[in-house]
């Protein structure tokens, strides 16, 4: 009797891939802890949205989380080809690398928003780092072993062996694609001849195998098609769903050495995310003056203004105490260049006759922020604790709340760009969900069912934020009559309610904005929308 080989997942995607899976971060944490998997490997298309809940999650469970993403390399000979590569974290260079990579390769999606990469952007030192596998049949020497071109096959193994040395490996699935069996006999022989490693994956886009209808419906939600649609692209099986290990080890039963690869590759990546540290953005200063020293001095000589215009004379030293004292604690949370940082664009944006509030929010107590123009408010004058926006006995990052002018806000956010390096400012991205009364019409379009019946099913559910299926199906009595007595209906609802809440879209936020020390992309990849600009992933 053989021992059992070890596998691990290196595939899987979650709903932050946005078109093609249904799998969401808690849940897929909870099934590789009980399938008892020592690590699993998420790799969304594109982007590593899901990375940090992703990480948190494993690491609590005591699960090792690997970090990539599978992107698409654009063919060098036609430009309407398109090759899958998937790409791991090996250590923080290879995160820093990715995240270059991801970044620039939205620079050049194509019609339909997939991200490219131009294999000249592939050089040894772009790749370092990273552990990357074939792509199976979708991949560039995938494609060439199905047409049985060994000699085009050759010249790119030969590329990638060039370009990241014993990191490259011939991925082996079998998930029920086409030309799956073509690949797989010349993959196998031509990986022994060549000494090249395979490794076993799987590419999960849902949890169970029951969830494949709910997969299908989400990614015809996505392009728009319904379920029954002939000509629509099927592009998943139904063996896309998270495998044991014992699932593994017989489906591939004749290549133990594919399934020891994944425990191997899981060994070598070894990438930790310093959660929870302080990044902040210098501030320049002129001549030869410290941080600290331009501080004190800005905000004594604003002080001063607003005694001045406010006709407040400070002979008990009220106003110049309470000042020292807030200084003292900002210099010595280390803040003092978020506090110059803010201003700076405040007064850009007053001096540039944009409006902007008086202050709102505990920012509101601090004599340092009125003193620099950050807020209009008073705070002794109007009895603001300083300590309920700032407290060393609780460390966190300030917080202004800031409101611009919609009209002008733009303006501020190019001058910020501008001010601190357009590559170390973004927006930030944020995700619509599928909420309850948009999920049951997208569904309801997906089965085919006829607008008027599916609005009329729709405008039962409570019109509430945060509004759920769940809660709906208690509070709306008619609701709870129609799903309790006619099947078409419970069966809209039900699938309705399998989807409710995953990711749907990307959108940018009303307000934050992101200032780093040094490029981005050495903390986080870029997203590129094209209204908005970067945003963070």
């Amino acid at each position: 009797m053989t021992a059992a080989v070890p596998f691990v997942h290196l595939r899987v995607h979650t709903e932050y891939s946005l078109v093609d899976s249904v799998v969401r971060v808690g849940p897929l944490v909870d099934a590789v802890e009980r399938l008892a998997m020592p690590a699993v490997a998420v790799t969304d298309q594109g982007n590593v949205s899901a990375m940090v809940k992703f990480y948190k999650a494993a690491i609590a469970r005591g699960i090792k989380p690997v970090i990539g993403a599978d992107v698409w390399i654009a063919d060098e000979r036609d430009e309407r080809e398109a090759h899958r590569l998937t790409l791991l974290c090996a250590n923080a260079d290879g995160f820093r690398n990715l995240s270059r990579l991801l970044t620039e390769s939205y620079a050049r999606a194509d019609s339909s928003g997939r991200a490219l990469l131009p294999k000249g952007w592939l050089e040894p030192a772009s790749l370092d780092g990273l552990i990357a596998l074939s792509g199976a049949q979708l991949g560039e020497l995938g494609k060439a072993l199905v047409a049985n071109r060994r000699d085009r096959a050759l010249e790119i193994l030969d590329f990638w062996r060039t370009s990241m040395p014993d990191r490259f490996y011939v991925e082996c699935q079998r998930v029920g694609r086409p030309n799956e069996a073509e690949y797989l006999e010349r993959a196998v022989p031509f990986a022994a001849e060549t000494g090249v490693p395979l490794v076993a994956t799987n590419e999960v886009c849902f949890l169970e195998s029951a969830d494949y209808e709910a997969h299908e419906t989400r990614v015809c939600i996505a392009q728009g098609r319904t379920l029954d649609d002939p000509s629509r692209p099927r592009n998943h099986t139904e063996q896309q769903y998270l495998k044991s290990a014992a699932a593994m080890q017989e489906l591939f039963a004749e290549l133990p050495e594919a399934l020891a690869n994944t425990v191997e590759i899981s060994k070598r990546c070894n990438l930790e995310l310093r959660l929870g540290e302080l990044f902040l953005p210098a501030f320049e200063v002129p001549g030869a003056a410290s941080t600290e020293s331009h501080l004190r001095e800005q905000a004594a000589l604003g002080l001063a203004d607003r005694l001045r215009a406010s006709g407040i004379e400070d002979a008990e030293g009220v106003y110049a105490k309470r000042l020292a004292r807030e200084l003292d604690v900002i210099v010595g949370m280390g803040f003092e260049g978020y506090f110059l940082i803010v201003a700076d664009f405040i007064n850009w944006a007053r001096k540039n006759a944009i409006p902007v509030g008086p202050g709102r929010g505990s920012g509101a107590g601090s004599l340092v922020a009125y003193a620099l123009g950050i807020t209009d408010l008073d705070p002794i004058g109007h009895d603001l604790l300083f300590e309920r926006f700032l407290n060393p006995e609780r460390v966190s990052m300030p917080d202004f709340d800031i409101d611009f002018c919609i009209e002008g806000r733009d303006r501020v956010i190019e001058y910020v760009g501008r001010r601190y390096g357009r590559d170390r400012v973004s927006q930030i991205i944020t995700y619509g969900t599928m909420a309850a009364r948009a999920v049951v019409r997208d569904v309801g379009r997906v089965f085919g069912m006829p607008y008027g019946y599916v609005d009329r099913i729709a405008k039962l559910i409570p019109f509430e934020i945060g509004m759920t299926l769940e809660r709906a199906l208690v509070e709306s009595e008619e609701l709870k009559t129609a799903y309790d007595s006619e099947e078409e209906i419970r069966m809209l609802i039900d699938m309705a309610r399998r989807l409710e809440g995953i990711a749907r879209n990307t959108g940018t936020h009303a307000g934050g904005v992101v200032i780093a020390p040094s490029p981005l992309t050495e903390f986080m990849p870029l997203y590129s929308d094209p209204d908005a600009g970067l945003l963070s992933q």
